[in-house]
């Protein structure tokens, strides 16, 4: 198949986090012999940001690490969807793409039915931003790919009249898979982006704090850390080192003997079961994880043995020291959150359920056209 993915980005995973999904799901569609091109806007927020920050060696490490990727950039005021896809036989839209350039992909589909169009929705703008989500134009979509059930229903209870479909984020395991290092720099990292303090009394609560009390030596990845930020870390002889690009994640995990996820507020209060994709990324790397608590719902892992939760700051501290002073625990939970990933969670695994959702809408399709000419042939 051709495949043509329209997204934010590709390149830059500078506070960007459905890079990290999309670099794997296009090397899973390529290894099957699928051909895929990705289609991102010029002068695209992350990207701009990434160059200014680490200029064009962040471009040039990237395609170290994913030579067969790439990204075609277009002019969202300009765009003609018949000068791009009119060969296509399948196309997703992230929901990060501009509305008009949504619509008028849409509108091409109303009158040329010759490729599989999809909606990807990866965030939580369904609840935080309701109206502008209601106001895009998806009649002439095949479906909608939602990152979890809870995000899927919003989408049913609101109306849309087109199958939705839960696409669950997943692990590139051609890039996060255990690593060997002799050495170990620290006992805790975590990796992620501070953003705009709508989890720093989190972060505060099930790292900083704990780690301050318990004196260990850890490290902070990430970017748009304001200087109160830092200024925490430092109090609590936590190290920031800055942006990591996401295709190294898996060196620096080992180093260290431990990681922590803290998902976002809106993920846990108004989209459970959605623990977006850093946890998939830490069990691929077999470094074992304690997460503040979440609900999974949809029974994607499993607490205690993939991974040790921890209800409140007093809890994180005691999980901490069990991790980190009791080696054969540390080893279970590795091996344990590692199988659950290869088994159930990897891009490919991903990519087979895309497929077998893209066969269901031909299926589909080719009833319909059926349907229509019996109908057809008894009125002649």
């Amino acid at each position: 198949m051709k495949i043509y993915l329209f997204y934010h980005s590709v390149i830059s995973d500078w506070n960007h986090g459905n890079a990290h999904f999309l670099r794997g799901i296009i090397t899973s569609l390529q290894l099957k012999g699928h051909s895929v091109r990705v289609y991102e806007p010029q002068n695209g927020w992350s990207l701009k940001n990434l160059v200014q920050q680490e200029g064009l060696k962040a471009y040039d490490q990237f395609q170290a690490y994913y030579p067969f990727h790439d990204s075609v950039f277009y002019n969202e005021e300009k765009f003609a969807p018949e000068k791009i896809i009119a060969d296509a036989d399948m196309v997703i839209v992230h929901e990060w793409t501009n509305p008009q350039v949504i619509k008028k992909i849409g509108d091409y589909k109303a009158i040329n039915d010759h490729f599989t169009l999809l909606f990807h929705d990866t965030h939580h703008r369904m609840i935080s931003d309701r109206e502008n989500m209601s106001n895009l134009s998806l009649k002439d979509y095949d479906g909608i790919l939602a990152f979890g059930d809870s995000l899927k229903s919003l989408y049913v209870e609101s109306g849309f009249t087109k199958p939705v479909w839960t696409w669950h984020e997943a692990a590139d395991d051609h890039v996060f898979y255990p690593r060997d290092s002799e050495t170990k720099e620290g006992d805790l990292v975590w990796i992620g982006n501070w953003g705009e303090d709508e989890r720093t009394e989190e972060l505060t609560e099930f790292i900083i704090e704990p780690m301050r009390k318990l004196g260990i030596k850890a490290s902070f990845y990430g970017v748009r850390y304001p200087d109160h930020a830092i200024e925490l870390l430092e109090k609590a002889n936590i190290q920031y080192k800055g942006w990591l690009p996401n295709f190294k994640v898996p060196e620096i995990f080992s180093k260290y003997k431990v990681t922590v996820h803290v998902p976002r507020r809106p993920y846990v209060k108004m989209l459970p079961g959605i623990p977006t994709i850093r946890p998939f990324e830490a069990l691929a790397c077999g470094i074992p994880l304690i997460s503040s608590l979440w609900t999974d719902s949809e029974h994607l892992f499993t607490p205690g043995k993939d991974y040790l939760e921890a209800a409140n700051g007093k809890e994180m501290e005691k999980q901490l020291e069990r991790v980190l002073s009791d080696e054969t625990l540390s080893q279970s939970l590795s091996k344990h959150g590692l199988n659950t990933i290869r088994q159930k969670h990897t891009c490919n695994h991903r990519v087979n359920e895309l497929l077998g959702i893209v066969n269901t809408i031909e299926k589909y399709k080719q009833k319909a056209n059926t349907n229509l000419l019996e109908i057809t042939s008894k009125l002649l």
